[in-house]
């Protein structure tokens, strides 16, 4: 590293984060390391937005360093820079839309201070598209966030500004929520890792509470071990969740150890290129095939399968326009003519919302019943479903939307990433690991959904598959 661009003080979080509630590093140090790094590589890469003055910030880590030791939560003294859609007492809440841009928040969101109360430090948001609408971190407020693999391809989105945050070791935690693949999508192009947890497991900060309850947050890291550790300040009950599930955030610390999972048979793991009709990436297959054979090699008991998800992506597009349709709602009274300042796909998806009909609404809601109890049933028979985590490779930062893959042209922005919205129809946890590379040299994910509700034996099954591998050490040639 030159002198401009210093070397990370961390190799890991969860080490981190021990050594600053240890008080072996100072939150002080720390912080002018983190904001070194942005200055070095944020201009090049565009991920965190809205950030501190870097006064500011070490002003909030010289109190961070006063706290007795004894008072220090699991993320203490650690700067963090919450997904643009999180509100933070004191920053605005952009969503990466132009009128937004001066809504200074007033208090923080229940995820917010579920991290400000375990220490974290604030000190901006990552960037994200607008209204975290697409797969491809772009905005006209913020400009476009670049893959630090190659500077001319996308991060993926909506958390793409988080995943390139921790690819290029400027934050050592981030978080990120998911509709359609939105932490899965560019925790797979940036190789890190990116958990959809089950719904109900963090708060849920906007939206339906029981109908097309589509999208929730989640942890992103390096490795499965950092993620485990942000996991278990996010999670745990919520009282004004309807959905909410009983464990505690600290359950999931037991993913740490040991890696291999507890299991009392061969662990028992359904492999799919294409849930049966999805076009693929052939270099994207090509992974996932890989990944077929190392968890044969690992001894598991590999089977070709996949749960029958007929009706999957038509659910999720309804449901997803009947949540755009409040937001369409929302704007047409506080901004009349929104229309003006967003992107032409959001204004296609909200309209959408506005056509639907009652028994376009109520056939989803029965449709996707019906699926759940299908894969609830697949799943009696297996651990873990492995399949891509994203359709193609990261492709052209120009390019809005994938409209073809491998000779099929898709109808709309939203089909290419249909492998992660047809998991997100079942309401699973699921996790993107880094499983391996193009011949480019971009990254690829493997998607590892888990059994009902299972998020901690997930966690187990992820971190047994990353140790394994060891693709997630891999770093881009920017840092």
């Amino acid at each position: 590293m030159s002198e401009n661009k210093p070397a990370p003080l961390w190799n890991d979080a969860l080490t981190l984060c021990r050594d600053l509630q240890r008080g072996s590093v100072s939150s002080v140090d720390l912080m002018r390391n983190v904001y070194a790094r942005i200055h070095a590589i944020n201009p090049t890469v565009n991920a965190l937005v809205n950030l501190l003055d870097e006064q500011q910030a070490l002003a909030l880590a010289e109190a961070a360093d006063k706290v007795p030791i004894a008072e220090r939560g699991p993320l203490h003294g650690l700067p963090m820079a919450p997904k643009d859609a999180v509100a933070v007492r004191g920053f605005p809440t952009t969503w990466g839309f132009r009128p937004f841009a001066n809504r200074i928040e007033e208090q923080d969101s229940a995820l917010a201070r579920r991290m400000r109360d375990a220490g974290a430090l604030f000190i901006g948001h990552s960037n994200m598209p607008e209204f975290g609408l697409g797969s491809n971190t772009f905005n006209a407020l913020f400009g476009a966030t670049l893959n630090p693999y190659d500077l001319e391809k996308t991060a993926g989105g909506s958390s793409g500004g988080a995943a390139v945050a921790l690819a290029t070791d400027m934050l050592p935690l981030a978080d990120g929520s998911d509709m359609g693949g939105s932490l899965r999508n560019p925790a797979s192009f940036c190789n890190v890792i990116g958990l959809r947890p089950s719904i109900g497991r963090t708060p849920m900060s906007r939206g339906f509470g029981w109908y097309g309850r589509l999208v929730t947050a989640g942890p992103m890291a390096k490795t499965v071990a950092d993620t485990s550790l942000l996991f278990s300040v996010l999670a745990g009950p919520d009282a004004s969740d309807p959905l909410t599930l009983p464990e505690s955030g600290e359950h999931f610390l037991d993913a740490l150890v040991p890696a291999q999972p507890e299991v009392a048979n061969p662990l028992k793991v359904a492999v799919s290129e294409d849930l049966g009709t999805l076009p693929i990436d052939p270099e994207v297959r090509s992974v996932i095939q890989s990944t077929a054979g190392v968890f044969s090699d690992l001894g598991a008991q590999v089977v070709l399968d996949h749960p029958n998800l007929d009706g999957a992506m038509q659910v999720f597009q309804t449901q997803r326009a009947a949540g755009l349709r409040t937001l369409g709602r929302s704007l047409d009274l506080t901004l009349p003519k929104w229309r003006d300042e967003t992107k032409d796909t959001a204004i296609w998806n909200i309209e959408r919302g506005f056509a639907l009909t009652p028994d376009e609404l109520l056939n989803a809601e029965l449709k996707r019943t019906k699926i759940y109890a299908d894969v609830a049933e697949f799943f009696q028979h297996y651990d873990v479903l492995a399949l891509p985590a994203a359709q193609v490779p990261p492709f052209s930062i120009d390019q809005e939307w994938v409209t073809e893959i491998d000779g099929v042209t898709l109808d709309t922005y939203i089909d290419w990433m249909a492998v992660c919205c047809m998991i997100t129809v079942t309401g699973l946890p699921t996790v993107s690991v880094p499983a391996g590379f193009s011949s480019a040299g971009l990254p690829i994910g493997v998607q590892l959904v888990g059994k009902p509700r299972g998020d901690l034996a997930l966690l187990k099954i992820a971190h047994w598959f990353e140790q394994a591998t060891q693709f997630y050490t891999q770093r881009p040639h920017i840092i």
